[in-house]
């Protein structure tokens, strides 16, 4: 690890001197840099406390705002096509790519091994005797809890508003392609795992990367990939995976709870809580949490859209018509066809995170002794999340017409998905504002304690196992401070940190492609013949 912990301390300085930088110089736009004295400065009707609290939030802001520049230039660099009216971002581009390679490098196991993984999931194939902490239904669950959230809420609705109705055609293509990246990436985090003496599993990206890289020669190399993937999780768990989450949640919560509107730190208070109740027990507790959230949240919000798209049946039809038409007419939105392909794959990916390795953290608990066979599994995500929660919310903007409402109007200007969804809605379902609050404290609360434990395992990948309490109660004050921080810079950081966890992933997920397959076509022919055990 002499590699990893260079490169760590190096990642690490740099950061410092970015801070630095900053206090001395000031960015180099936008309003100056606020010096020490300023923490002292408070308004009247504003207690001196808080005015320090803020003056530090917003220097650590700009700090994260040059972060931000640095990481946006090069993870949403645009890729010009034929037209110069099209480009897609390079991180975009780099999850299409790679989830189009496994898809065909696989032979098509998004297809051929979908009714398998509902049987596996359903427990038809658990092994008792298989090491491990979790089922196969709980690991999918941990890792749906961790994908399934505001993205499709919020993002979909943007999507189609921004590219029309075609963006969702291209977007569940998008989901059938990222079934067979999960495929890979997990099928390599239960391959290259770590079972510790105490029966606890250490595995994901970041022992794949090291691990099967250096079985190909590459030690040096695949040691840098982890660290780079372990420092860019850790860092998006505490933003994307905690932060945002509480933060926006919050804000559909107090629309149903105006108590929480001026007490927003007590929404803090009880959310650290009882998300502490959970991932202090570590993932089996978790996996038993997601269990029984992740079905009822994917229930509560799929009725509310199924109730709507029976209302208005006589236009779904006519809602997929326009879907179709859309994703292949000329005169769409962007330049046509590549520009509405651009928005459903760049929702699918920011949705379904297939390819960014996170998943594969989760999936390595399974019980099982087959790594192929949890791989199999977690290729019902994307399908889940995009294909089918993703589109819901598409088809209930189209047919209600508010992707092209004029009262919708200043929501789309503003990328206020969860508002024109909800507005969408309301109109059919009065009450549905309640069912949307609930709907969205559930995905948050599940994608935080899910990522919660993918920063954990991270943390202790470069720190030890015994340093991961420590993260736990860094994650929790988290918690509280998404409450009440309105760093907008920070959360931007994060949510590249995520995006950017795919290049690493990617890279050393192709490499080991090979193994991947050898293993699958072995798995494959020995399921034709009938040589596993079907459980009563």
């Amino acid at each position: 690890m002499t590699v990893s912990k260079c490169l760590l301390i190096v990642l690490l300085a740099c950061s410092a001197l970015t801070t630095t930088s900053l206090a001395q110089d000031g960015p180099s736009e936008g309003p100056a840099e606020p010096s020490i004295a300023v923490l002292s400065e408070a308004t009247p009707s504003e207690p001196v406390t808080e005015g320090a609290f803020r003056a530090f939030e917003r220097w650590i802001d700009l700090a994260a705002g040059t972060l931000v520049g640095w990481l946006a230039s090069v993870l949403f660099f645009d890729v010009a096509f034929w037209t110069d009216r099209v480009n897609i971002p390079l991180a975009v581009l780099w999850l299409i790519v790679g989830a189009t390679f496994f898809t065909v490098y696989m032979g098509f196991i998004n297809v051929r091994g979908f009714q398998h993984a509902i049987l596996v999931t359903a427990g038809r194939y658990d092994d008792p005797s298989g090491s491990g902490e979790v089922s196969h239904f709980q690991a999918l669950a941990a890792a749906l809890s961790a994908t399934v959230g505001l993205g499709n809420i919020a993002g979909v609705a943007i999507a189609v508003s921004v590219g029309g109705p075609g963006a969702t055609f291209w977007m569940i293509v998008a989901g059938l392609l990222g079934m067979s990246s999960k495929f890979a990436e997990c099928t390599l985090g239960q391959k290259f795992r770590e079972v510790r003496p105490d029966g606890r599993v250490m595995g994901g990206a970041m022992f794949y990367l090291s691990k099967g890289l250096s079985e190909l020669g590459m030690k040096p190399f695949g040691s840098v990939l982890a660290v780079v993937f372990a420092v860019l999780c850790i860092g998006g768990s505490f933003g994307g995976g905690c932060a945002f989450q509480v933060n926006q949640s919050l804000n559909a919560v107090e629309e149903t709870i105006p108590f929480f509107a001026d007490h927003n730190w007590v929404y803090g208070l009880i959310m650290a809580g009882l998300v502490g109740l959970v991932i202090l027990g570590g993932i089996r507790r978790i996996a038993k949490t997601a269990e029984l959230i992740v079905p009822l949240m994917c229930g509560i919000y799929m009725l509310a859209c199924l109730f709507i798209l029976l209302k208005n049946a006589a236009h779904v039809p006519a809602a997929f018509s326009e879907i179709v038409d859309g994703a292949f007419s000329p005169a769409a939105a962007y330049g046509g066809v590549i520009g509405v392909l651009v928005q459903g794959f760049k929702r699918a990916a920011f949705s379904n995170e297939a390819g960014v390795g996170s998943a594969a953290i989760a999936h390595s608990a399974a019980r099982t002794r087959y790594p192929v066979r949890e791989g199999i599994v977690a290729l019902l995500e994307p399908f889940i999340d995009t294909v089918v929660i993703c589109t819901m919310t598409a088809l209930v903007i189209v047919v209600t017409g508010a992707y092209q409402n004029p009262d919708y109007q200043h929501l789309i200007a503003a990328n206020k998905g969860a508002g024109l969804t909800s507005s969408a809605m309301r109109e059919h379902i009065s009450w549905f504002p309640h069912v949307l609050s609930l709907a969205v404290f559930l995905f948050a609360y599940s994608t935080m304690i899910s990522w919660s434990y993918y920063g954990e395992r991270c943390w202790a990948y470069l720190f030890g196992d015994r340093s991961s309490m420590a993260y736990r109660m860094i994650f929790l004050m988290a918690v509280f401070l998404g409450s009440i921080v309105s760093s907008t810079n920070v959360l931007d950081l994060s949510d590249l940190m995520i995006l950017g966890m795919a290049f690493p992933n990617i890279i050393g997920v192709v490499l080991l492609s090979p193994q991947v397959r050898r293993d699958l076509n072995d798995y494959w022919t020995r399921y034709k013949a009938g040589e596993f055990e079907v459980s009563k």
